[in-house]
């Protein structure tokens, strides 16, 4: 008998994959509608999704498609390389959608480039996995022996978890003289008995009677379940209950209180006594409604148990039945609307952000995300918006999507980061509000060249520097970041061929030090310029140039030069001066020259010494030697001058002359040494006076 159980067990299965292997063959076969049987195993395929909306596999990776639902729960896998459906996980009909029918699941199919929205259904179908259940496994009837044959009385409804042809089908009751059952539906549409009397009862003959109950459900096989009916003949109550109405509607917001009085109801019985006696019960209550309302038996007052979602139901249907002593009843419905309030604020479900954003790029999808409201009416509209101050944009989409886009192109150096706090509001009373923050990053992008901080630059080097002296330091910034604003310096060939610029400074690269690399001569070069350029490590790399003038400051290097007289080294300088030579008469003229500039080459002149004090005097800036006063005849016929020139730098190198009698005889006394003096005779009052610079 275990063989052939197990045999009967395996050839259920072969029908029930075949079933299962035949329904998914033609899954999909609608665009953008797919199919699958409850508790296919996870990984199975759904169907194509290229080939039933009518797209190529490629486009499917090339433009980055997804599946995503707005409860943001990952039940199908799309393979892009093939364009299949996987299924994700095993799902359970009853757990998805529960008495609902049929059970679709909406999900849609996001295109990232270009941005689009194809929408897909899932229907999940039912399989008979649940066998019908009486929540009394036993049911007592008390029926009246005066009760007239094709009185109905009810009985308690088995519960079957499935839905469709899978859900309770029929009643049968075991054979009996008595009774038949006759198929009844309720207000949520589910099938429920009658027992009908068929047969007078006999109090006397047979006091109780008892039956098996079985509800089929509609499977192949089909599944079924039984309980015991205990029908007991009691004695004469020949008036049932009647209800003030037959049928009650009450309205009840979803946030009452657990406790809350629905509604009362009411029915009155012409017996007197136990059989006048009225309860009041639920008759044919789903489990949900056991759960949520009760009703007390002697007033008929119905509460409230648990709290209401109206978001999960928006209204009950409840059988009440009042039954008196004697077992007669009579029947009410309880319609109960369940009014919704604004207990539910927005939700936002985000499908994919891009981040950071790259500076300068054009208008960007920076996020792709869908809001929902689960209350409804004005609760469940909403508003979606960002602040108005930001370089971004939301744009509405399909089933309330939505995109986050920026405006412009932006700048990382105006702003390197934005926090964005996207507020969505309900439109219902009061107001709820959910804000999602995100903060969007802009990455760099190299359109800074480096910025000199000065466009040209003056150096001063004083002449006789030591070699690799540090001259000065040039800087540039770059408004970039990272490698784009990493500067590097370099030298720019002159514009001058003849000058020699590697020769004369070198540059730090990395930090634009300058340095002389060899001693300078104020003499020989007093200034010259070159270009620099700092350039960044971007790619490409931007670069800047700025003009580097080097001025080379003078030292007091070089001694007074005596041009005239010239000095020989060994005899005096001679000049001849007229006896009647009045005051003021030149004598002669010291010229002397100093290869430094500014204060280190200016000269003045000073008589040392003389023969004859008073006699002659010098003009101590153009070296003129004249007579201080008339000659006589008295005076000697010769005189001995001494003349220094001396400069005004730092250290004061001198020149002397010495002046002879009757003439001039003098020699330079200086860093030189004595020099040759001019030939002898010439007339130094005729000859044109040069000029020094003082």
């Amino acid at each position: 008998m275990e063989d052939g159980g197990a045999s009967t067990r395996r050839r259920i299965r072969q029908v029930l994959l075949l079933f299962v292997l035949l329904e998914m063959s033609q899954a999909g076969s609608e665009p953008g509608r797919f199919s699958v049987v409850e508790e296919t195993q996870s990984g199975s395929l759904i169907g194509n999704l290229a080939k039933d909306l009518g797209l190529e596999v490629g486009e499917l990776a090339s433009r980055g498609a997804q599946v995503v639902s707005n409860d943001n729960k990952e039940l199908l896998h799309l393979d892009i390389n093939t364009g299949d459906l996987i299924l994700r996980e095993t799902l359970d009909r009853e757990e998805l959608c529960g008495s609902t029918e049929p059970c679709v699941l909406h999900f849609q199919v996001l295109m990232k480039n270009p941005l689009q929205f194809l929408r897909i259904e899932l229907q999940v179908r039912d399989i008979n996995d649940h066998s019908p259940i009486f929540l009394e496994r036993e049911m007592l009837l008390e029926i009246p022996e005066n009760s007239p044959v094709g009185a109905v009385f009810l009985l308690e409804s088995a519960k079957d978890l499935d839905v469709g042809i899978n859900a309770v089908k029929s009643y049968t009751i075991s054979p009996n003289s008595h009774f038949h059952i006759k198929m009844r539906v309720n207000p949520d549409n589910r099938k429920y008995p009658e027992l009908v009397l068929d047969k007078a009862l006999d109090y006397e003959d047979q006091p109780e009677l008892s039956f098996i109950l079985t509800a089929l459900d509609g499977g192949t096989p089909p599944r079924s379940g039984t309980a015991l009916v205990r029908v007991v003949a009691v004695d004469i109550n020949d008036n049932s209950p009647e209800f003030e109405q037959l049928f009650y509607e009450v309205k009840i917001p979803e946030n009452s209180i657990p406790g809350s009085l629905v509604v009362t109801v009411s029915a009155g019985d012409l017996d007197s006594g136990t059989n006048g006696e009225i309860w009041y019960t639920f008759s044919h209550a789903s489990e949900d409604i056991r759960k949520t309302f009760e009703i007390n038996q002697k007033s008929g007052e119905v509460s409230l148990t648990s709290s209401l979602d109206f978001e999960t139901t928006e209204s009950y249907s409840i059988i009440i039945q009042a039954t008196d002593g004697g077992g007669l009843f009579g029947k009410s419905t309880v319609k109960i609307k369940v009014i919704d309030v604004n207990d539910n604020a927005p939700e936002i479900a985000v499908s994919s952000i891009t981040n950071p954003i790259p500076e300068n790029s054009p208008e960007t999808v920076v996020m792709v995300f869908s809001i929902r409201d689960r209350d409804s009416g004005d609760n469940g509209r909403m508003v979606c918006s960002i602040s108005e101050d930001l370089p971004f944009l939301l744009k509405s989409s399909v089933e309330n999507y939505y995109t986050l886009e920026t405006k412009a192109t932006l700048d990382r150096e105006s702003q390197a980061e934005y926090n964005i706090t996207i507020t969505v509001t309900d439109l219902g009373t009061p107001r709820l509000t959910t804000e999602h923050s995100i903060t969007v990053l802009v990455s760099d992008v190299n359109d800074n060249a480096p910025a000199f901080t000065q466009a040209s630059y003056t150096l001063l080097v004083r002449e006789n520097n030591s070699p690799a002296l540090h001259i000065g330091t040039i800087s540039a910034t770059d408004a970039d970041a990272g490698t784009n604003a990493q500067v590097t310096y370099s030298l720019l060939p002159p514009h001058d061929p003849q000058l020699a610029l590697a020769s004369l400074v070198s540059i730090n690269a990395d930090n634009g030090q300058l340095f002389a690399l060899r001693s300078l001569d104020y003499e020989a070069l007093r200034a010259f310029e070159f270009g620099v350029r700092a350039a960044d490590r971007g790619s490409p790399a931007l670069s800047s140039q700025a003009l580097v003038r080097v001025l080379v400051l003078d030292a007091n290097d070089n001694a007074p030069f005596v041009l005239y007289p010239l000095q020989n080294g060994s005899a005096p300088c001679t000049e001849l001066v007229p006896r009647a030579a009045e005051a003021g008469y030149l004598v002669t003229k010291v010229v002397a020259v100093d290869g430094d500039s500014g204060q280190n080459a200016w000269l003045s002149y000073q008589l040392l010494k003389a023969t004859e004090p008073g006699l002659f005097g010098v003009w101590a800036h153009n070296g003129e030697v004249r007579t201080a006063r008339p000659l006589s005849e008295r005076d000697a016929a010769k005189h001995r001058l001494l003349l220094l020139g001396r400069e005004h730098g730092e250290a004061q190198p001198a020149a002397a002359v010495q002046e002879g009698q009757g003439g001039l005889a003098g020699g330079l006394l200086g860093a030189r040494g004595p020099l040759p003096g001019p030939p002898a005779g010439r007339q130094r009052h005729w000859d044109p006076v040069p000029q020094l610079p003082i």
